[in-house]
């Protein structure tokens, strides 16, 4: 639980600071519990993110992008009505609770002057956002309501007096003095002191390790919790963020935290932007991975299918491949039709390849002529198999290498919209089935590469995904660019781009294998070593008609044998 009391009191005092009497210019509700309001201070324009999400519920000053939905929901189109043009006149926190209140001034329909509270309750699960008149105190609507059938102390419906979520009998962290006894037990701390995390209850027992006197263990947690509240107070506070081994964000506050000191660490200058920081980036992992699971699950079915279909038709090419004893067997019983008897089961004659007697199963229902046909048809059959066959597993080997390919981009995808270009891609090509409410003429999203730039400032541009491996090489590069793949294994199309008195004969080495390095990086063998990386000219790679999505053949090509790795260098958003 890191939005806690404490910091809480943060924002509200940073807010306080930067929009108090801000005019509201827009407001919008990019998510069914999720706020943004554009307000112009004198301090500059400001964003104000308002979250209920029980994952995420917060209130914060936010730089980061949200897509708005096409129409807006009811909620947003109330607060439009009754916030939108007023002035924030008061921020405030509700004592040490996780409650934010903003008393708004604006004015009605005919233009008299109404005075407006927005109650934001940050309470994980418990989260609203509130919307009240503050001369009659009653509710004009919450983004969640909430009735008497879920809740019969408290009711969140229009037209009902608002009432604040009952008090806990706790000491405020806000009285909390460094004199103040405090147990020395993490739950027994909490049960005591209210608006503090864990991480909090923890970091104020760090205090007393290793310390024998009685009463400094009782005073000391409260001296640490006066620390952290006199520095909120002070605008002295340096505000962190823990990351676990997979970079995900896992703990922040407004100051190091003992419980977390050997991980990885990012510090921030403001509050909102730390939390922001924090929230955004663990909803972003959690929606990749979300979203990416259905999409791997697909993939990788359609992955089997194909295993599957490749081990079949390699049997059967080693069926159709061992034939050539059918044609034999015709020819022997062409030869030897005057011996053999109609109702036989099986003859024997002498193959006049080898002079050595052979066994040859007849069907006693057909003739020694018909017999014989029936074998050179299974020959002729096995024949056109043969070449079936060959073209079906050469298909189905592209498949292979497509679908590969798809899945390495889905695991390396760092992005939503990333996904939903995979999802749109697999949609076109028939792995994944078209809504009846998909629209074909739906706004494809632009093309966005990677852009790295080499040693001796070479543009590199690498692709996210196979829509954009087509872009890069059939519209984007240049017949004299470079282009470069990991050899024979899944990966990105790199292209370098030259200017036009540069070819390949007189691009140096190291420039070659530095972006050699880079193919390698993008590839199925990230983790690997001395890979092999194939490089041509742009104008021997082409796109064979109606290949799939990044699937091309190229010639004239050269491979150099190099580790994985990144230039310093990294500009993503590229266009």
């Amino acid at each position: 639980m890191a939005y806690d009391g404490i910091i809480t009191y943060a924002i509200t005092k940073e807010l306080r600071e930067k929009i108090l009497l801000g005019k509201i210019e827009k407001i919008y509700q990019p998510g069914s519990e999720e706020i943004l309001i554009h307000l112009h201070t004198r301090n500059g324009n400001f964003r104000l993110f308002i979250s209920c999400n029980n994952q995420s519920a917060r209130v914060c000053l936010t730089d980061n992008k949200y897509e708005n939905p096409d129409s807006p929901p009811v909620f947003c189109m109330l607060l439009r009505k009754h916030l939108q043009g007023g002035r924030i006149t008061d921020i405030r926190q509700k004592d040490s609770e996780r409650i934010i209140e903003i008393d708004i001034e604006a004015q009605n329909e005919l233009g008299f002057s109404t005075c407006k509270r927005l109650i934001i309750e940050v309470m994980s699960r418990h989260s609203h956002i509130v919307l009240i008149d503050m001369e009659s105190g009653k509710i004009i609507d919450s983004i969640k309501r909430i009735s008497i059938d879920v809740n019969r102390y408290r009711q969140l419906l229009p037209g009902i007096e608002y009432k604040y979520p009952p008090e806990q009998d706790k000491l405020p962290f806000k009285k909390v003095g460094k004199d103040t006894l405090l147990p020395h037990d993490e739950k027994a701390i909490m049960s005591r002191v209210g608006g503090i995390s864990p991480a909090i209850a923890c970091e104020m027992l760090s205090y007393c390790l290793n310390k024998s006197d009685v009463s400094i263990k009782s005073t000391r947690p409260a001296a640490r919790l006066c620390e952290i509240i006199d520095s909120v107070e002070n605008g002295t506070f340096t505000p962190i963020i823990y990351f676990d081994t997979n970079d995900l964000p896992i703990e922040f506050h407004l100051s190091d935290l003992s419980e977390y000191e050997d991980l990885q660490s990012k510090t921030f200058t403001g509050i909102s932007e730390c939390a922001e920081y924090f929230y955004y980036h663990r909803d972003v992992s959690n929606m990749i991975r979300q979203k990416s699971m259905p999409l791997i699950k697909i993939v990788s079915t359609a992955i089997n299918k194909a295993h599957l279909k490749k081990q079949k038709l390699n049997e059967d090419l080693l069926k159709a491949e061992n034939s050539d004893k059918y044609q034999l067997y015709g020819e022997l019983i062409t030869a030897n039709i005057h011996s053999i008897k109609s109702g036989d089961k099986i003859t024997q004659v002498t193959n006049y390849y080898d002079n050595k007697p052979i066994n040859i199963p007849l069907d006693e229902k057909l003739s020694p002529a018909k017999n014989a046909q029936k074998y050179f048809k299974k020959y002729s059959k096995a024949k056109t198999a043969i070449h079936e066959k060959k073209i079906q597993l050469h298909d189905n080997n592209n498949d292979l290498s497509y679908l590969e390919s798809v899945l390495l981009n889905i695991e390396n995808a760092d992005t939503i919209a990333e996904l939903d270009v995979i999802r749109e891609e697999l949609r076109d090509t028939g792995y994944v089935k078209k809504r009846a409410k998909f629209s074909k003429n739906k706004k494809r999203t632009k093309p966005n590469p990677t852009k790295y730039t080499l040693s001796d400032g070479t543009t590199v541009l690498v692709g996210h995904n196979n829509i954009e491996n087509d872009y890069l090489t059939t519209k984007l590069a240049d017949k004299t660019d470079i282009w470069m793949h990991a050899k024979d294994i899944p990966g990105s199309h790199v292209i370098i781009r030259l200017e036009r008195e540069r070819t390949l004969e007189n691009l140096p080495a190291d420039i070659i294998y530095e972006a050699a390095s880079i193919a390698a990086y993008h590839s199925k063998s990230r983790d690997s070593e001395n890979i092999p990386v194939d490089y041509v000219p742009v104008r021997y790679v082409k796109k064979p008609s109606g290949a799939k999505p990044g699937m091309v053949i190229f010639t004239n090509n050269q491979t150099v044998y190099v580790s994985p790795k990144l230039p310093d260098d990294t500009n993503n958003n590229i266009n």
